[in-house]
């Protein structure tokens, strides 16, 4: 019997279903699993209402860095319809003021100064450095396989969710009215978006469930699937 439910999966800047590839195949008998992909969107929000146009009337969610910022905007537009989410490698804040929010803008628009120069598997070579735990970084497969990841999509595409981002809106007030059961995880290691940080959107959202993953950076359903994978499978079993 096939399940009664579904699943959405939103990936990350510039990264598309493989991303979620472990956890698709492993969560199939527990929900319908969708990957979303938001093309040349350059908003957060019209990512958010392309989902929903496209959605079910109540479904599962689920967003990986980029993508757990488009799922607060889902939940924002639609608070009724998510019956489940959870937040991974992510975070609430808007760009941050002064001095760090222009070294964030100046750090991702050079990134795609590289895409736009020498393609997009320079820029993913040199992105890669802070965003995987140090021990995998060897990983031939596993880079090879987020390299070739970044090369399926376009400078263009990357502009756009770069766009997206430094225009990220403020949802830490949106945090404490999320109502379903919520799983908030994230690498140990995640240089980019901190343990820390998912503790304190933890605290705010009443029904949820934190997991920071050992030996883990920034690409937690890739660099440890099974731990992802288990803690996403006690989150749609509760």
């Amino acid at each position: 019997m096939k399940p009664s439910r579904t699943l959405i999966l939103i990936p990350g800047l510039v990264c598309d279903a493989a991303v979620w590839a472990p956890q698709a195949q492993a969560l199939a008998d527990l929900a319908r699993v969708e990957v979303s992909d938001p093309g040349l969107i350059d908003s957060l929000g019209g990512m958010a209402e392309a989902i929903l146009a496209g959605a079910p009337p109540r479904f599962a969610l689920a967003g990986h860095s980029m993508g757990g910022r488009v799922a607060l905007e889902v939940v924002r537009r639609a608070p009724d319809r998510v019956a489940s989410l959870a937040l991974l490698d992510t975070g609430a804040s808007p760009l941050a003021p002064g001095e760090a929010g222009e070294k964030e803008t100046a750090g991702r628009w050079r990134l795609a100064a590289v895409a736009r120069a020498q393609g997009m598997r320079a820029m993913a070579a040199d992105w890669l450095k802070i965003m995987l735990h140090p021990a995998r970084a060897a990983d031939r497969v596993l880079v090879g396989s987020i390299i070739d990841m970044f090369a399926r999509r376009t400078p263009e595409t990357y502009e756009a969710q770069i766009r997206a981002l430094l225009a990220r809106p403020d949802a830490r007030s949106l945090l404490p009215s999320i109502a379903c059961p919520t799983l908030v995880l994230c690498g140990r290691e995640d240089l980019w978006a901190s343990p820390a940080q998912h503790e304190e959107m933890a605290a705010r959202i009443p029904a949820c469930q934190l997991v920071v993953v050992p030996d883990c950076g920034h690409m937690s359903s890739l660099e440890q699937p099974a731990a992802v994978t288990a803690a996403m499978r006690a989150w749609l079993g509760g």
